[in-house]
């Protein structure tokens, strides 16, 4: 049973902390083990990028076989079945038609004066996709690849790589690999969790290094990103999924409770909240989420984060409600509410808001065209979806004329000498008309 909480309120206090703990934390350990493989891939190169894929995930896999070969592809493609190549494009369209919206352009200006400013929009050269095995390969994330290429091949990254764990006999799953040609990846590495991210960052004999590093993981992946940040960009540091569920007495508590189950499936450490007016609904959706557990194929892994983060928190009106959502910035907010438009100006964070009883979250995650990469832990007070930003850098660009210098100048000198930066007074002043 979802525990249903009266809010504000100790038993409250302590659920909401609960879950706010599951942010990624520093494990000095884990860190170090990172740390290792992370130099063993820097200095060793495809050596150590093939000993940890042999001793984790293919052991038989040869040396010279990293990177996945376009006849393998082809070979792929034409494993895979009309109708997923044809739902796949579907899919595509409409990931591209949100994200060219994002598409940015170079801009100039010019002054009477003679000033002449702007700024150069230009795509980073190389992006690389980290890819999660899935169940060993059998559970292909093709979501992920699409999310996280569309938007790189929209900024006009002209080098795409990818870089999942390979299956036990090496292969990658036929569908991954045609999601991947379909989306725009250019290159494909078999190689998975810190180490695939390290032959990225470094680059081997085999990888070439990528500027920007996106896409989910666990934890080895994770804090192979964060340690990496720097030498690379990266997305964001991903924590577990989460649901957070907006409902009053319109609401359907069985389409709630399989929306709080499709994100506890996920991960026990996920966490599925709804936050109800209503205190009749919420034990209807008590109910129904233990009724719809037991037919769950990852039941067992459901019911450990339902007990653990999940909760129906009962409030004294919608506009409470709002009030404790962005006081925990989900990445996914649901409004299952009568009149949900007008409390659009309510939402101050979140990762994604999924409106009405027919825009589940498993709409966003695959076909809607948002992006489902998220900020998660509560980062949606500060950080945004992925999106064709990640993969472009802008560069200023500032030409001043004489007029506009000597109108000027006197400003800078006086604003650098505050600053005790005398040598950047003299650069103006030298020039400063006698």
């Amino acid at each position: 049973m979802i525990d249903v909480i009266t809010y504000p309120s100790d038993e409250a206090e302590l659920k909401i902390s609960a879950i706010a703990k599951r942010r990624p934390g520093a494990d000095p350990a884990l860190e170090a083990r990172v740390l290792e493989i992370i130099g063993a891939v820097k200095s060793e190169g495809d050596a150590a990028v093939l000993r940890y894929t042999r001793r984790f995930d293919a052991p038989g896999l040869e040396e010279g076989r990293l990177r996945v070969s376009d006849e393998e592809i082809d070979a792929a493609c034409g494993e895979v079945d009309s109708d997923f190549v044809s739902i796949i494009r579907t899919a595509i369209r409409n990931i591209e038609d949100f994200h060219k919206q994002q598409i940015r352009h170079s801009h100039f200006m010019t002054k009477p004066d003679g000033t002449f400013l702007g700024q150069i929009v230009r795509p980073v050269r190389a992006a690389g996709i980290y890819i999660p095995g899935g169940q060993g390969g059998e559970t292909p994330l093709i979501s992920s690849v699409l999310m996280n290429t569309i938007p790189a091949r929209l900024a006009g990254v002209p080098d795409i790589a990818m870089v999942t764990p390979p299956r036990n006999d090496g292969s990658i799953n036929p569908y991954l690999l045609t999601a991947a040609r379909e989306a725009g990846v250019n290159r494909i590495y078999r190689a998975g969790s810190a180490w695939g991210i390290a032959a990225l960052a470094y680059g081997t004999k085999s990888i070439q290094p990528v500027d920007v590093i996106v896409g989910p993981g666990n934890i080895y992946v994770a804090l192979a990103k964060k340690l990496l940040s720097g030498e690379v960009g990266i997305d964001m540091i991903a924590g577990p999924s989460e649901v957070l569920v907006l409902a009053d007495s319109s609401a359907n508590a069985d389409y709630i409770a399989a929306d709080l189950l499709s994100q506890a499936e996920h991960d026990s450490m996920a966490s599925a909240i709804c936050i109800t007016t209503e205190e009749s609904l919420a034990g209807d959706i008590s109910l129904s989420v233990s009724r719809q557990l037991t037919s769950l194929p990852r039941g067992e892994t459901a019911a450990a984060s339902i007990e653990r983060y999940g909760a129906v928190f009962i409030v004294q009106s919608v506009d409470a409600a709002f009030g404790l959502a962005n006081r925990i910035a989900p990445e996914h907010l649901e409004l299952h509410i009568k009149d949900p438009l007008p409390w659009l100006g309510r939402i101050e964070n979140a990762g994604a808001v999924f409106i009405g009883d027919y825009t589940p979250e498993p709409v966003g995650d695959y076909f809607a065209g948002p992006n489902h990469v998220l900020p998660t832990a509560g980062t949606a007070r500060f950080a945004s979806a992925l999106g064709v930003d990640d993969f472009i850098k802008k560069t200023n660009v500032i030409a001043y004329s004489r007029a506009a210098f000597d109108r000027d100048a006197r400003s800078i000198i006086r604003l650098a000498e505050l600053e005790g930066l005398m040598a950047h007074a003299e650069s103006v002043r030298i020039r400063v008309k006698k």
